[in-house]
This record gives C-alpha cells, structure tokens and sequence, in this order.
C-alpha cells in the first residue's frame, strides 16, 4: 500500500442522495449517478474524525446497478408550511471505499495528536462497529450502513465495462481549515471534475488536482484546543499510542 493508514470499508443503503446544487434551486432535488468525493468524505468523516487530520478518498467501487426512483416529497417551506416536491434518488446503492489520512498543516497547534497508529487504529475499530456516528448516504432521509471489507474483493457489475464518463461534476468543497494553496486560506471553495469509471472502480485525484475551482465566501477557521474545552488531544485512548 502507497499509505500505512489505508481503511477499507463497505457502505450500503437502500436509497442514496448525492444532490446536484444546480438542482436544488427549484426545490427539486436530483440524484448524480455516482457518489461524490464530498459524499464519501463525509461517510468516512462520520465513522471517526478529528480536526487533527484530513481524510483523502482514493478510490470507490460500484458494487450495484445505478437505479433511480423518484418520490414525492413534502419539505417545508422557509416561510411556513409544505411544499410538494419531487426528488429523484438512487436505489438499492452498495460502494466499496478506499480511503487514508494525513496530518491538517492548518491547525498547528494540534501538532501534539498526530499519533499516526492512535488514529489508524481508531478508525478501524469504528469501522467495526458501524461508525461513532449515523452513516447517511448524500442525505438525511438516507440511511446508510458500513461494515469492513477488502477493497479487491466482490465483483462490481460494471465488471466488464472498461470505460464509462460522467461528464462535469462536482468533487467537493474545500474549507478554510483544510486549505491548500493561497487562493483557498481564509474561503469556502468549490471543486470540480470529469470523473471516468473503469471496470466499476472511479479513482480520485486529490483536491488540489482539480482543474475547476470556484470561492463561495470568505469564511474562518473554528478554533480547537484544550483552552476552548472542545477538544482532548493526545491523551485520549491512551493505549493506542504505545
């Protein structure tokens, strides 16, 4: 392996949403076909994650058929009462996620938690025991359910397609904590991609590869340390740093 700190996990739900923002302008929300770099981040982000490191998505695999399914929605309203609404969502959704961490340059001052095998063994065990916290795949509404796996294993049934573009679609979102670069300190900014699909299997590049980038707002970093009492640090688990 590339990095010691590889998890390997299988995430699965009966209904998945990985909205597109242009969609959601309208009310009606619609499903991209495949999870997003966000999305997977943010499952793997729910099963442990702590302001100390940054996860990085290396590559998914698409186990099940890409089905749709579009249901009436009753969201409500901003100004009071419900609306009705269509979303289209994907079904019967099953992924298998690659994924490692490494240390947030950002946050300095939590240079005392980067205990690489603490983490790594951390995440593993929550991994186990189906994350710290709810697993949702793209939205609320969905549930979702992880377990581990090994990455290789299982036949995809895009198997025998060697290739399959998506086309323009969003990677993710860059916060001023996980900065890369000048143009993102101190801004929310948005990334974007041509994600290909070869034989099941969607490789990621990292944030900073992403040819399209967009600032949203300007937006501050959240403090974390001891002296604002929300944060524990290197003593936490004490037994997995030995």
């Amino acid at each position: 392996m590339e990095h010691k700190n590889i998890v390997e996990f299988e995430v699965w739900g009966d209904y998945a949403l990985f909205s597109d923002p242009v969609m959601r302008i309208g009310g009606e929300k619609c499903s991209l076909q495949i999870p997003t770099y966000e999305a997977l981040k943010g499952i793997v982000s729910s099963i442990y994650w702590k302001p100390t490191f940054i996860w990085v998505i290396d590559a998914v695999r698409v186990m099940n058929p890409i089905q749709t399914e579009v249901k009436g929605i009753r969201p409500i309203k901003y100004g009071g009462g419900n609306d009705l609404s269509y979303y289209t969502y994907l079904k019967d959704c099953r992924y298998r996620v690659r994924a490692h961490f490494v240390w947030n340059e950002n946050r300095p001052e939590l240079a005392g938690d980067r205990n690489e095998n603490k983490h790594h063994n951390i995440a593993k065990r929550m991994i186990e025991r189906g994350g710290r916290r709810d697993i949702f795949l793209g939205a609320r509404e969905c549930q979702g359910y992880v377990e581990p796996c090994v990455f290789e294993e299982g036949t995809s049934c895009y198997q025998d397609i060697p290739e399959l573009a998506f086309g323009l679609m969003p990677h993710g979102i860059t916060y001023a904590d996980e900065a890369y670069s000048p143009e993102t300190q101190g801004n929310m900014t948005l990334r974007y991609w041509y994600p290909v699909m070869r034989q099941g299997q969607i490789d990621f590049i990292l944030p900073q590869d992403c040819p399209i980038t967009c600032v949203s707002r300007p937006m501050s970093i959240k403090p974390f340390g001891q002296e604002q009492q929300n944060f524990t640090g290197h003593s936490e688990f004490i037994e997995e740093v030995l």
